[in-house]
């Protein structure tokens, strides 16, 4: 495995991630941000937890980008569309099994089931995380897809 590779490369592809989410809550596409989720998982202050969040997916992406390297190392090839086919699939994961998670692993967010309460500040993502906007699906397919094809594009084998 190339690790200086993989350091550069999944380090740069995380932080284009953080920024295609950014930028698609931006233009309003979504409501989704997964770094300031993040950050509410350690602090209810919301300033601060863009801040801890930030750092926290940027740290989540990396270790989610040696999965790329190392399917890519098993594969013995690189290439763009095996990182989007890659990015694609771990969408589909999130989207379906991670983000229906997140109300029992969140300390501050609310239940479908239960609704919200004084503690539970954070409307729950919903299925697709449609509950953040119909444009949901698409920014993280497109982020994830992003993601990916940085990795299958500069992330070189030894």
């Amino acid at each position: 495995m190339n690790w200086s590779s993989w350091l550069l490369w999944g380090f740069l592809a995380t932080l284009v991630l953080t920024t295609i989410s950014e930028v698609t809550q931006g233009l309003g596409l979504t409501r989704m941000n997964m770094p300031y989720l993040l950050g509410t998982m350690i602090t209810p202050d919301r300033d601060r937890a863009k801040l801890y969040g930030f750092f926290i997916h940027v740290f989540w992406g990396w270790g989610f980008s040696l999965v790329y390297v190392l399917i890519f190392e098993a594969l013995h090839e690189t290439g763009w569309w095996r990182g989007v086919i890659i990015g694609l699939v771990q969408a589909v994961f999130l989207l379906v099994a991670v983000v229906n998670l997140l109300p029992g692993l969140h300390p501050r967010m609310a239940s479908e089931q239960h609704g919200p309460e004084s503690a539970n500040l954070l409307e729950p993502p919903g299925f697709l995380a449609l509950n953040y906007g119909a444009r949901t699906p698409f920014a993280i397919f497109l982020s994830h897809a992003v993601f990916g094809a940085i990795l299958g594009i500069f992330y070189h084998l030894k």
